[in-house]
């Protein structure tokens, strides 16, 4: 079942990203009931009795479920639909990757019940950072339609010339990065302070820890940069992209390389 409902997620956020601006309340009604089946057949799938089933494109997808949320409440307030080109694909991609690679089984017996907290904070976390990744994208494209302006209208062009203005994008983007860093540092705090009742054991430097950490200490010195420097524009972008790029190595890339490179469970 959860399969037939992340396929037809799948199908219903290509017609999103397809339809024309014009089409708002369409694009508005179709986005929300792609997340709403996008949602239960995530769920059906994650969290099973007494179980969780854990792997990249489960992450990806909850990243991408999430991000599809935001955009649709963010674009109630701003015009961003061209976070609709960029987003609605990824999201059909994430859906089918989890019905493709649906991941391993872990057992909840016997673990902290601080286990699914953690993992609940990680996703939005993740999350919040995504779609704070697509943002910077979207505005270094943006700055560079302004620098280079042509007169061809393409698929791309007409959704950017909608945007707000980059001051604007620009407060957005560090709205998101303020409130993603937050939920980055409860993580990895939740990881230090109770490694070993989640994961049975002291805190260990795999990779995971190393690639969290730096791209914690990647989000922390740009709103640090933002806050004393008064960083903007392409430092900015590239600090959002680079501590973005590192925490999808923490765990969606690693997670990637077992499951599908190396065909191994849960590690």
């Amino acid at each position: 079942m959860q399969t037939i409902l992340l396929i037809a997620a799948a199908l219903l956020y290509i017609v999103c990203a397809l339809l024309p601006a014009a089409k708002a309340r369409p694009i508005a009604a179709g986005t929300a009931l792609a997340w709403l089946v996008h949602g239960a057949g995530l769920w059906m799938d994650v969290v099973v009795p007494g179980s969780l089933r854990l792997g990249f494109a489960a992450m990806l997808s909850s990243a991408l479920w999430i991000s599809v949320g935001a955009y649709w409440i963010e674009n109630r307030n701003f015009s961003l639909d061209g976070l609709r080109r960029m987003v609605m694909p990824c999201a059909a991609i994430a859906c089918a990757l989890q019905a493709l690679f649906p991941g391993a089984l872990i057992a909840l017996a016997g673990r902290s019940p601080m286990f699914g907290w953690h993992i609940a904070i990680a996703t939005l976390a993740y999350s919040t950072l995504t779609i704070a990744a697509f943002h910077a994208v979207l505005m270094a494209l943006q700055e560079s339609r302004l620098h280079t302006r042509s007169e061809q209208v393409t698929f791309l062009s007409a959704a950017l010339d909608q945007l707000p203005a980059l001051l604007t994008m620009e407060k957005l983007l560090f709205r998101l990065i303020g409130f993603g860093f937050a939920l980055l540092s409860l993580t990895v705090l939740s990881g230090i302070v109770f490694s070993e009742q989640l994961f049975g054991q002291a805190l260990k430097w795999d990779h995971k820890s190393v690639f969290t950490l730096l791209s914690w200490v990647l989000f922390a010195a740009l709103l640090a940069g933002r806050h004393f420097r008064g960083w903007r524009g392409k430092t900015a972008l590239s600090f959002t992209l680079a501590g973005f790029a590192t925490l999808l190595l923490a765990y969606v890339g690693s997670r990637f390389v077992l499951e599908v490179v190396l065909h191994r469970g849960f590690a």
